[in-house]
């Protein structure tokens, strides 16, 4: 755990209190574990309701969320990195290693802790956006290594094995607008992993490239995430693909009312 988090645990009353350990049905210790999580949104008359009855995801699971847009997909990404504060809660745990004890991220957010759940999501989140989300004035190595450049990670090798194996070794050092759309996907997941975060969630990563390009980005990812044990977390619009992958599909249903004025998606898994 990063010092800065556990020295925060230790003199701030344990506002990131533990809880008993959590394992799977399968025994494998719970990263997330959520119940009874609602977010809500209201503008112009028109609302969305977000419902998460139930959510365990273990440890070194890949997981999709398969849905059309507007069905709260990022919604639910943005609270398991601790981006977007629920509405209500019933509990919200995170467990940042094997090793360690889960904490209530609820607690940390009621207290209004907001740099302790960034200094988490700093050390053990890696987040892939649809659009990379790269520095257009760094290359594609200060890119890459711009996680464990905050986190004061000394140079291991790693940006260079990432690279090979994305197959943009070649592009190290050229900065994002030489590149294709496909190979700045690579960088952004190359980035996400490089600081080998607990759990790197992915919103749509693969939807500005074209079929083939996003099958073989999305193999190369799942692979580096087996590689790192890392837990996987994405949103899709498509499941076929995610199915051969070996990824779980979480359920969700969307209701809408009559009027379209009032919209719920309810997830569990």
């Amino acid at each position: 755990m990063c010092v800065g988090v556990r020295m925060r645990r230790q003199t701030s009353g344990r506002v990131l209190s533990n809880v008993n350990s959590t394992t799977s049905q399968d025994g494998d210790p719970l990263i997330y574990h959520l119940r009874d999580v609602v977010k809500t949104r209201e503008a112009e008359g028109v609302a969305f309701r977000l419902r998460i009855p139930s959510l365990q995801i273990a440890m070194g699971e890949k997981i999709a969320l398969v849905g059309k847009s507007g069905c709260g997909k990022s919604t639910l990404l943005d609270m398991l990195a601790f981006i977007l504060q629920p509405s209500e809660v019933g509990d919200f745990h995170f467990r940042p290693e094997r090793d360690e004890e889960s904490l209530d991220i609820n607690a940390c957010w009621k207290s209004g802790n907001i740099n302790q759940l960034g200094d988490l999501r700093k050390r053990y989140i890696g987040y892939v956006m649809q659009t990379g989300g790269l520095l257009p004035y760094l290359t594609v190595r200060e890119n890459m290594n711009l996680c464990r450049s905050v986190l004061g990670l000394p140079p291991n090798g790693m940006v260079e094995h990432l690279a090979e194996e994305l197959g943009i070794i070649a592009h190290l050092d050229k900065r994002p607008d030489k590149l294709s759309t496909g190979e700045r996907q690579r960088v952004a997941i190359g980035r996400a992993v490089a600081h080998r975060p607990s759990i790197v969630i992915a919103d749509e990563p693969t939807a500005s490239v074209d079929p083939y390009a996003a099958e073989k980005v999305m193999s190369m990812f799942i692979g580096l995430a087996e590689e790192f044990e890392i837990t996987v977390i994405l949103a899709s619009h498509a499941w076929e693909h995610m199915e051969q992958l070996g990824l779980r599909q979480l359920t969700h249903e969307t209701i809408r009312d009559h009027n379209r004025m009032f919209t719920e998606t309810v997830v569990t898994g």
